[in-house]
């Protein structure tokens, strides 16, 4: 998103004048990303026993939720994300850049911090902080290098076959996430029954959602800014016969 956002800045020479500002809002929700992330670790070192399973259990569940949600939701704005998002910037220039821009950038961040950090917040519960760090970096690491990338023109983003697989990514790890959730809840006091139940809930909802997913007709993805350069500009018109 910042990608595209810099790349329309640099394409109407606005870059040098209004980058300031869009890293500034990165930056804001970066920090915001990182204390709810913190409030949820911190509330869950103050637990203990059935109250830890169950804060761990019902944040798992919500996880899933919202990843889901996320997934269609990212399917949905894709035919438009790269005309919205040009339009955005575009209004915030005229309105004389600066907080305009911020915010734009701070909403689009912002949104993704937040889904991170329950992502984070899931993970640890499993795989432990270590390995969650590991994960998160890499993570980060690979997302800054496609944002390069994409932005420098490098590469021309499909962003049908992106959102395809990394939706059926995401829903795999919602399915674990419910799974994990389910184990939690029976730790805290909901018995054998959910430890049985929820893995088999999982599986049901992996299938079911994916299935569902790919079943749906996804929409056509917006020009990157590696092509819309090639549609606007387009072939050169012939030259007009001299006059004899």
């Amino acid at each position: 998103m910042i990608g595209l956002i810099l790349g329309v800045l640099n394409k109407t020479g606005q870059r040098d004048r209004h980058a300031r500002a869009v890293w500034m809002g990165v930056g804001a929700a970066v920090a915001t990303s990182v204390v709810i992330g913190a409030i949820l670790f911190a509330a869950i070192g103050e637990l203990e026993g059935s109250a830890e399973a169950l804060y761990e259990g019902t944040g798992m569940l919500l996880a899933a939720c919202v990843v889901t949600w996320m997934v269609f939701w990212m399917r949905k704005q894709a035919r438009s994300l790269g005309g919205h998002l040009r339009e955005q910037v575009s209004t915030a220039v005229v309105a004389g850049g600066g907080a305009a821009l911020a915010m734009v950038a701070f909403i689009g961040v912002a949104r993704e911090g937040l889904e991170s950090a329950l992502f984070l917040f899931a993970s640890v519960g499993d795989d432990g902080v270590v390995a969650t760090l590991i994960g998160g970096a890499l993570g980060a690491l690979g997302a800054v290098l496609l944002g390069l990338l994409f932005y420098r023109g490098t590469i021309k983003l499909d962003l049908r076959r992106f959102f395809m697989i990394t939706g059926v990514l995401v829903i795999g790890f919602a399915a674990y996430l419910i799974a994990g959730g389910f184990h939690e809840l029976a730790a805290a006091g909901g018995g054998e029954a959910l430890e049985i139940v929820g893995p088999v809930l999982a599986v049901l909802y992996g299938i079911g959602i994916a299935s569902f997913y790919l079943r749906s007709n996804p929409p056509k993805p917006a020009p990157t800014p590696a092509t819309v350069v090639v549609a606007e500009v387009g072939p050169e018109p012939a030259a007009e016969p001299a006059a004899v």
